[in-house]
């Protein structure tokens, strides 16, 4: 898990650092996990909800997220979420690929 947490960390600073993230609500939030993402690919973590924002982090599958908030943006249902042991860490996601734990 570690492991994971220092990729999606490093891969933020890559994408221009942690500025601009929602804060999560602290002690809110049901876990889900990252599922369905190919294989040689990452679901992006993004600053709002959308694919015109800015990437925050790429989370591989099985990154364990904390799920504060969904909306409906277009087509696609997006999460405001926060890295499980990187509160720190937080963005949107699409719903499409996450799972309930």
């Amino acid at each position: 898990m570690m492991k994971r947490t220092l990729l999606a960390v490093v891969t933020a600073v890559a994408f221009g650092g942690l500025a601009g993230c929602v804060a999560p609500v602290a002690g809110t939030g049901k876990l889900y996990q990252v599922v369905g993402v190919e294989t040689d690919d990452m679901l992006k973590l993004r600053a709002g909800p959308g694919t015109d924002t800015r990437v925050v982090a790429g989370l591989p599958n099985g990154t364990i997220l904390r799920v504060h908030s969904c909306e409906q943006t277009g087509a696609t249902r997006w999460c405001k979420a926060s890295m499980r042991g990187a509160s720190g860490l937080s963005g949107y996601v699409s719903w499409a690929y996450l799972r309930d734990i």
